[in-house]
């Protein structure tokens, strides 16, 4: 019998929509995404991910051996800590709501090289089942005011294949439910605000019990 609560079942439902969302993207871009096993390029660096995420990544912890959940949650202490030593605000909250888009992405820039804490030595996700939104998404080309851009620095040289406008509906109305779900969460265990960077997702209750 499953334990996970109704709130849990959502966001795996979510997660499971935005998937699928992803691989019709994928397919539907006739192969000019390289996104492939192996690549672990939009693994590298910290951005932002919300509470939600962090739910499924705390659960993803749990089915990992002890050894593994103690090594990551190192790492992401080991991370916050650098960040913190730059940005002091950090320490206080990890929430990003109130910080301006310039400080984040400062801080993006300055920590581009800092590799996610679950990202394995073979380039694997160590909680894929239990990865964040962004990235199940990551790979599809945005698109803005008809625009069309690479969504990171592999995809500059390749032809880009616009999206069809149902797919581009769809994940606008998953991007509507993930919004629905964040003030539903607020209302039932309200927090300081709803984004922080990666790392602080994989920090345990007590970040002082893996040290």
């Amino acid at each position: 019998m499953s334990t996970a609560s109704p709130r849990a079942d959502r966001l795996s439902t979510l997660a499971q929509k935005t998937s699928h969302w992803f691989d019709r993207a994928h397919a539907a871009l006739l192969g000019q995404v390289p996104c492939q096993a192996g690549c672990y390029r939009c693994c590298i660096g910290p951005f932002p991910i919300t509470i939600l995420d962090r739910t499924q990544i705390q659960r993803g912890l749990l089915q990992l051996s002890d050894r593994q959940r103690q090594a990551i949650q190192e790492r992401a202490i080991a991370h916050a800590a650098s960040m913190e030593a730059a940005f002091p605000q950090l320490a206080a909250s990890p929430f990003l709501d109130r910080w301006p888009d310039t400080l984040v992405e400062q801080l993006v820039e300055q920590f581009a090289d800092l590799p996610c804490p679950a990202l394995a030595p073979d380039g694997r996700c160590a909680i894929y089942a239990f990865r964040p939104l962004t990235c199940r998404s990551m790979g599809i080309p945005s698109e803005e005011t008809g625009r069309v851009e690479g969504a990171c620095d592999i995809q500059t040289s390749i032809p880009i294949i616009r999206l069809s406008q149902a797919l581009r509906l769809e994940e606008e109305q998953l991007a509507g439910e993930e919004a629905a779900q964040l003030a539903t969460q607020q209302q039932v265990e309200p927090t300081e605000g709803e984004e922080l960077l990666l790392p602080y997702a994989f920090l345990p209750e007590n970040p002082h019990e893996t040290r």
